[in-house]
This record gives structure tokens, C-alpha cells and sequence, in this order.
């Protein structure tokens, strides 16, 4: 595991699911929706095209501290658009600077326009931390003298 692997590596290595909903749905069925996934962010899709993200962010920003209503609130009005996505391609390192940078906790990653998966900041923090670990398992064998020649 590397920085510089492609985010196909993550994919493979975490899954390929992905949840979603209609624009219509109601928030208050997204948030059940995702507390029985537990998952912190759905894909908003209209037939295959991705047209947003609802996530528990958008909840307590536009929903709680809004005072609106979740079941009479439909996700179109609080979802976030357009949707920053990763390709298959790009690397951990990158897609990190792409989260830091835009401010998100999730990224949709599209093939050719084609949703493959998503994921979490905390999908590539687990990535950056196993990868670190390998790599200081590798030195310390180095240094200890038993690392392969």
C-alpha cells in the first residue's frame, strides 16, 4: 500500500457499494437510510446520473439548524451540487488534496461518467495509516539487519 496507488486499489480493497436515493426522497428517509447503512453520506441519482450528495453534514446544517422538517424536506433541496468526484485512476494522495481542498468527506469516484464507488475520508486515513505502517516495518527490519537482500 501506497500514497501513490490508484483509488481502484481502495475500491477493491474496501468495496464497490454504493447507496443512493431519488431526489424526491425525504431527508428524514436518507438519514434512516443511512443509519441502518452506517454510512455518513448517500449519492443523490436520477435513473444513472449523478446529481448530488446528501450528506449527515447537510442534515444538521440545513435541516436542524434550519428548523426545517425532514419528513417534509426533500433531498434535492439540501443536497450538495455539483458533486466533486475522483476517477478510478487517480491516486490516495491526490484524492486527499481533492478532500482537503474542497472541503468534503466524501468522494463519488465515476468511470466515464459511470458511479464505480465512494469513498470516505476515512477510507484513505486508513489507507495513508496501513501504508505508513508497512513502510516502518520495512525500515525497522532495514535497520535491524533481517530485511531481505
Amino acid at each position: 500500500m501506497e500514497v501513490s496507488d490508484p483509488i481502484r486499489s481502495v475500491l477493491e480493497f474496501k468495496g464497490h457499494d454504493v447507496f443512493f436515493v431519488d431526489p424526491q426522497t425525504s431527508v428524514y428517509e436518507a438519514i434512516e437510510t443511512m443509519a441502518d447503512r452506517g454510512i455518513g453520506a448517500l449519492l443523490v441519482m436520477t435513473g444513472d446520473k449523478l446529481v448530488g450528495l446528501i450528506s449527515e453534514r447537510d442534515y444538521a446544517r440545513k435541516i436542524i439548524l434550519k428548523g426545517r422538517s425532514s419528513r417534509e424536506t426533500r433531498v434535492e433541496e439540501v443536497m450538495s451540487s455539483p458533486v466533486v468526484c475522483a476517477r478510478p485512476d487517480d491516486t490516495v494522495d491526490n484524492c486527499m488534496r481533492i478532500m482537503t481542498t474542497n472541503r468534503i468527506r466524501h468522494l463519488p469516484v465515476a468511470d466515464n461518467d459511470r458511479i464505480v464507488g465512494i469513498l470516505s475520508i476515512g477510507d484513505l486515513v486508513n489507507w495513508i495509516i496501513t501504508a505508513q505502517a508497512e513502510t516502518i516495518g520495512h525500515l525497522h527490519s532495514y535497520i535491524a539487519g533481517s530485511y531481505p537482500k
